[in-house]
């Protein structure tokens, strides 16, 4: 099995990144699906987040209300950090799980981790390469305001609230650059997927050797 960090800015392009692996067959496990998960009516995550924060960060129905609880930790770092302490360990289970099955059905499988926050929740040296999808950040915001409706100022926030580009860039084994169109992302993952199957079919022919 061979394990890929994918990790990007809002708006660089990431997603349509992580969708390509996936079309090429790669597992992708996506960290923003798995921390809903870790919270869903019934699980030990949800239970602990309303022990933490009561019962008013919970909707009628019993799901989580996530503007309520964002208005709890907005602008408080040490709730902030409480909510991750509880969500992080469960997204981190739920993940090795994920891959631990994909590696039972295809023992060569590539899996690709798909995670926003990869920096900053300290992942960098957890995968055999760590990708980094970047645009400039003027290009991102662009991109949030003329696709996502955001005011200037929101975007900016938005932007701002990750790791800078210089903290990615550093890490990153290989970068992706997204500031053009999607096509041309596409062809960069594609180059990429081939550079990785055949190290993963040279690994595969040397152990058979030495077997």
């Amino acid at each position: 099995m061979f394990r890929i960090g994918l990790t990007g800015g809002i708006a660089s392009g990431k997603s349509s990144a992580s969708r390509r692996f996936a079309e090429l067959g790669a597992v992708v496990i996506d960290h923003d699906v798995l921390a809903r998960e870790a919270v869903a009516p019934g699980t030990v995550g949800l239970d602990e987040v309303v022990q933490a924060f009561g019962d008013g960060v919970l909707t009628a129905d019993g799901a989580l209300d996530r503007p309520a609880l964002g208005r709890v930790v907005f602008g408080d770092a040490d709730a902030l950090a409480r909510l991750e302490g509880i969500v992080h360990p469960q997204v981190r289970r739920l993940s090795a799980e994920r891959e631990a099955a994909a590696a039972a059905a295809t023992p060569d499988a590539v899996v690709v981790h798909d995670i926003p926050l990869l920096v900053e929740t300290g992942q960098v040296g957890a995968f055999h390469l760590l990708v980094v999808v970047h645009a400039p950040v003027e290009a991102r915001v662009a991109r949030l305001v003329d696709g996502r409706g955001m005011t200037d100022d929101d975007a900016r926030s938005r932007v701002a609230a990750q790791a800078g580009d210089d903290e990615r860039l550093a890490v990153a084994d290989v970068v992706l650059d997204g500031s053009g169109d999607v096509g041309h992302l596409h062809e960069q993952v594609d180059d990429l997927w081939v550079r990785v199957r055949q190290e993963i079919a040279e690994e595969l022919d040397a152990d058979e050797l030495e077997a």
